[in-house]
């Protein structure tokens, strides 16, 4: 393993033996060396949407490979924080999603950042120039106080997304470090994300991710996609690099996306795929073709936050009017396109996969 180079891990698994592949992989990706064993390690899983669907969410085999290698590897005190959008439920996403009885399971305990009893919110001045959050939140941002101090080790799957291209886990830091009233970023998200890359490399003690991307997902996610079996996992302390590789696998090129592209200029992590080093599987003539496209929920955002008429978003998204279009999302996305398309689709990917028949084994 060099020691000047990111490094990103990348193997091929079957669901007899993902969650020792898990462990495997992270010591490949220098999971030990990536984190303080003297800090406690948070687990940030990924709840995109609380409805089971293949490649939207964190799985179960995943969170127990990411535990299992972390306890291997010396680390002891992890526990779990868990946020919530205004369309997202991590409750009931924990219980059907089946993390929970994974965190049951190996006894960590679990924090939610939307509860105030639970963890408090604190004003934070970042140390590193911002590109838009000062700006964005001009009367101070507030991050959860629980984070400061601690290891972080994100948890997201390998997907596509509307206002992304994809997504990964500088996206993961979305939810943890940002409350509800998140969607203010929508118009400056890549921006946002390096923003939110910057202030973890101030705050935590370490930072890995651990991708799933066994089932992948393409279309116009985090959500509404097309599931793909592709048998992958990937890890690595950076961040910007693991999202790299996985944009390159589905398709995209890494440095035309702008949060991989402005993460890798600004500093925070490399971009380039012939700078890294890559172990484990050669991606070299992969390609997934994976497309983003449209849904209903999108095209809806697409003239709100990115056409002439942003210049309303402090009317319709600082105000009560933000409701409006919160009832509409979730409406559309559990009431109708899960309903009537995705949970065929679901369906279909539990009966007739062998990472169905695995998610039903939890």
């Amino acid at each position: 393993m060099s020691s000047n180079k990111s490094v990103v891990a990348i193997l091929k698994s079957k669901p007899r033996n993902v969650v020792s592949d898990y462990v495997r992989l992270g010591s490949l990706a220098g999971l030990a060396q990536a984190l303080d064993r003297t800090k406690p390690t948070i687990l940030k899983d990924n709840i995109s949407w609380h409805l089971p669907f293949p490649a939207a969410n964190t799985v179960p085999w995943q969170l127990e490979g990411a535990i299992q290698a972390l306890q291997q590897s010396g680390f002891k005190d992890l526990v779990a924080v868990h946020n919530n959008t205004v369309v997202t439920d991590p409750y009931l996403g924990g219980k059907l999603l089946k993390l929970h009885k994974v965190y049951e399971k190996y006894k960590i305990p679990e924090h939610y950042n939307n509860d105030p009893k639970d963890l408090k919110w604190v004003e934070y001045q970042p140390k590193a120039k911002m590109l838009v959050l000062d700006r964005i939140y001009d009367r101070g941002l507030k991050i959860p106080e629980f984070f400061m101090g601690k290891n972080i080790v994100h948890l997201p799957t390998m997907k596509t997304h509307i206002y992304t291209t994809t997504t990964g886990a500088m996206k993961n830091a979305f939810g943890g470090l940002l409350n509800t009233r998140r969607h203010y970023t929508h118009s400056e998200i890549h921006k946002t994300l390096v923003d939110l890359l910057a202030i973890q490399k101030e705050i935590h003690s370490g930072i890995f991710a651990f991708m799933d991307g066994t089932t992948a997902g393409s279309g116009p996610g985090p959500r509404t996609m097309l599931p793909h079996v592709k048998n992958f996992i990937l890890a690595s302390s950076d961040q910007v690099a693991i999202d790299a590789v996985a944009a390159k696998m589905m398709g995209f090129d890494p440095m035309s996306i702008g949060y991989i592209r402005m993460g890798h200029e600004q500093g925070l992590g490399c971009g380039r795929i012939e700078d890294m080093e890559l172990v484990g599987y050669d991606i070299d003539r992969l390609n997934f073709e994976f497309k983003v496209g449209d849904n209903l929920a999108s095209m809806v955002g697409d003239v709100f936050w990115f056409s002439p008429l942003k210049v309303l978003q402090r009317l319709l998204f600082r105000t009560p009017l933000v409701y409006i279009f919160v009832f509409g999302s979730a409406f559309y996305h559990d009431k109708i396109w899960y309903q009537f398309k995705g949970r065929r689709v679901y369906r279909n990917w539990l009966d007739s996969t062998e990472w169905g028949s695995l998610f039903k084994s939890y």
